[in-house]
């Protein structure tokens, strides 16, 4: 086992020497030849996974962008909520308020600097009778 990493490690070394002058291309080889330790993969074997590969970053992309929009979705369910109780709040105390105004004796108090004061007498029914001009 120590000599299975001893090879390892020499490779390892072996390649950060030598990829220090290398183009990409040479250098993404020597990253490949250094983590293909046990010779799993060949460029057939990862030619044959990539479509696989691809199809799974694309659903992570597709988790990551769907977990963002539902946690955006509920901090905007979140503010809309509020702003709904504090409209139902505002709506409670305007009714009230309205309640409280529209009484008699606060509408009888409030035009009495008008001069116009508050009938004791019933109102009377005014009758009219038809005519046969019509």
């Amino acid at each position: 086992m120590n000599k299975v990493k001893e090879i390892a490690n020499q490779e390892q070394a072996e390649m950060v020497q030598s990829t220090s002058g290398e183009s990409g291309r040479g250098a993404a080889r020597r990253v490949l030849e250094a983590v293909n330790v046990f010779s799993y993969f060949d460029r057939d074997r990862v030619v044959k996974i990539m479509p696989y590969l691809f199809f799974l970053f694309f659903l992570a992309l597709v988790y990551i962008g769907n977990s963002y929009y539902s946690e955006k979705t509920v901090r905007e369910i979140d503010q809309t909520n509020r702003e709904i109780k504090e409209l139902h709040s505002e709506f409670i105390t305007t009714k009230s308020e309205l309640m409280r105004k529209s009484k008699l004796t606060e509408v009888a108090n409030s035009i009495r600097h008008t001069g116009v004061k508050e009938s004791t007498v019933a109102p009377a029914k005014i009758i009219v009778k038809k005519t046969n001009e019509d």
